[in-house]
């Protein structure tokens, strides 16, 4: 793990850590966190496919039509917010019940396989400062709803895919894909009453976390923040703003071992490993 207050000059103490202590904030406070490659090294939208697809091997034909349809995405001749509806296509004619059984199983049996230990320390950190914790993701709702309950957080926000009684072949979207700036517009009842970032405000005693740069809207209403394995722009940006990286070990290499790894688990062909339980993150 490492910890960068990127470069600040040595006559300059702003890129010192705050010197108020964390475990006991002046007033209440926020801590705002990303989920993909931010509390774990995976996009959860590939993880969560991942595991409903060795459950259910058949689900993974929808390769046949998903897989050609990626660089027209990549080409914008289709949306994003379409792909990721056709990403959704693996959980076609599944049932209601069986889904939420399957989200609130990946929750409790992945996810703390594979969740960062040194995010966990940081977010028990903010719970028991008694700051308003808030998973903010713009993965599907399905999940994070269940990432959010194991993990303890007061709330949660994610791009809302619709739930039906039996999942159809293209799921609808209700609202924007949750990036960018509609983060922000999705927790608005979680903020203070006037606070407009448009004019510079920034949350009172709060903390972000977010690996992309998508995400400097959310970590720019924060007092502090935090860049998980940046990319370079990203991290230029957050050194400039004296923002803190931390690089926790991954279970690959570099940015092409985590495309491969997500598209393993696309195809169902990943293999998750560690013995950590749902019993060690209530022991965190």
């Amino acid at each position: 793990m490492s910890l960068d207050p990127g470069q600040p000059d040595d006559d300059d103490d702003d890129g010192d850590l705050p010197t108020a202590d964390p475990a006991t904030p002046a007033a209440p406070g926020y801590a705002l966190f990303d989920l993909d490659h931010t509390l774990l090294p995976f996009d959860t939208q590939a993880l969560f496919a991942n595991f409903v697809i060795r459950r259910e091997p058949w689900r993974v034909v929808y390769l046949i039509w998903f897989l050609p349809c990626v660089p027209l995405a990549a080409l914008r001749i289709v949306s994003l917010r379409w792909l990721k509806r056709l990403f959704c296509s693996y959980l076609w004619k599944m049932p209601k019940d069986r889904l939420a059984a399957h989200a609130r199983d990946f929750a409790q049996t992945v996810l703390p396989r594979v969740v960062y230990p040194e995010v966990l320390v940081e977010l028990r950190r903010h719970q028991k400062a008694g700051r308003l914790t808030v998973l903010n993701s713009a993965s599907p709702g399905i999940y994070v709803a269940e990432i959010a309950r194991v993990l303890g957080f007061d709330h949660w926000v994610a791009t809302r895919l619709v739930w039906y009684e039996v999942m159809p072949f293209l799921p609808e979207i209700d609202g924007p894909n949750n990036k960018h700036e509609a983060k922000i517009d999705a927790m608005r009842h979680l903020l203070p009453s006037g606070f407009d970032p448009a004019r510079g405000d920034r949350l009172p005693d709060s903390w972000g976390y977010s690996d992309s740069a998508a995400d400097v809207p959310l970590l720019s209403i924060c007092e502090h923040a935090m860049m998980i394995h940046p990319s370079s722009r990203f991290a230029a940006l957050g050194t400039e703003r004296r923002w803190w990286t931390l690089l926790p070990p991954r279970p690959y290499r570099g940015r092409w071992g985590g495309r491969l790894a997500s598209l393993l688990q696309a195809c169902g062909l990943y293999r998750v490993r560690g013995d950590r339980t749902l019993d060690d993150l209530s022991a965190d």
